[in-house]
């Protein structure tokens, strides 16, 4: 947390240990893939309960209860500061590698909370994608396909609990680049698996393996 604005959760800090906060467990794992793939990893540093670095901006969600009635200038120093340095940050790395490559998988890592609103939600891992970008889908579906080879006991479903083409950095990217050299899937994880001890361990080399043989390469 920033110190700058920590007076914020003053009476509420236990707020900044739960899935509102952040996607608990999703780091480890994505650090654990770039290890293992050899892929960059770009990462918000900042609670989405200050500034959502995966919403765009004028998004009704970009700014919490928690930040929202900031003035003015304290909010554009969130976006500046945190937001727009996170997607800067990813476009330049895309850039980058799209001038060295033909194709560049863009896999954003995230993890959901098990029960939401008092519901359920049925599922231990999901892929996010745009069914409309051919290749994209294509790839979705050979990474949904390897990762239950891989790991048959779990329950993997596609574009749950939210649509790979709801408002988001990955669907704003997909907007900048063309549908046949850009590939923004996103792989959701029930944070009741993520969270428990020795779950990096367990499912990073399960999604690594599924990744290399969908086609993912360093």
């Amino acid at each position: 947390m920033p110190t700058r604005w920590r007076s914020l959760f003053e009476d509420r800090r236990a707020v900044l240990t739960t899935h509102r906060a952040l996607d608990l467990g999703a780091l480890d794992l994505a650090r654990y893939l770039s290890r293992s793939t050899k892929a960059p990893l770009i990462a918000a540093t900042a609670t989405r309960l200050l500034v959502d670095t995966n919403r765009p901006l004028g998004h009704p969600r970009l700014f919490s209860e928690f930040s929202r009635n900031l003035p003015p200038e304290e909010r554009t120093l969130l976006v500046e500061r945190w937001h727009q340095t996170h997607w800067d940050r990813v476009t330049e790395t895309l850039e980058r590698s799209l001038a060295r490559h033909q194709r560049v998988i863009h896999l954003g890592i995230h993890s959901f909370t098990p029960v939401l609103h008092g519901i359920p939600r049925r599922a231990d891992a999901s892929l996010l994608y745009d069914p409309q970008r051919p290749l994209e889908r294509e790839f979705a579906l050979r990474f949904q396909r390897a990762l239950a080879r891989v790991a048959p006991h779990l329950h993997f479903r596609r574009n749950y609990p939210y649509r790979g083409r709801d408002a988001g950095l990955t669907t704003s990217l997909r907007r900048q680049f063309a549908p046949r050299r850009y590939l923004g899937v996103e792989l959701e994880i029930n944070q009741s698996i993520l969270t428990k001890k020795g779950a990096i361990a367990a499912i990073g080399p399960v999604v690594a393996e599924a990744l290399r043989s969908a086609g993912a390469r360093p």
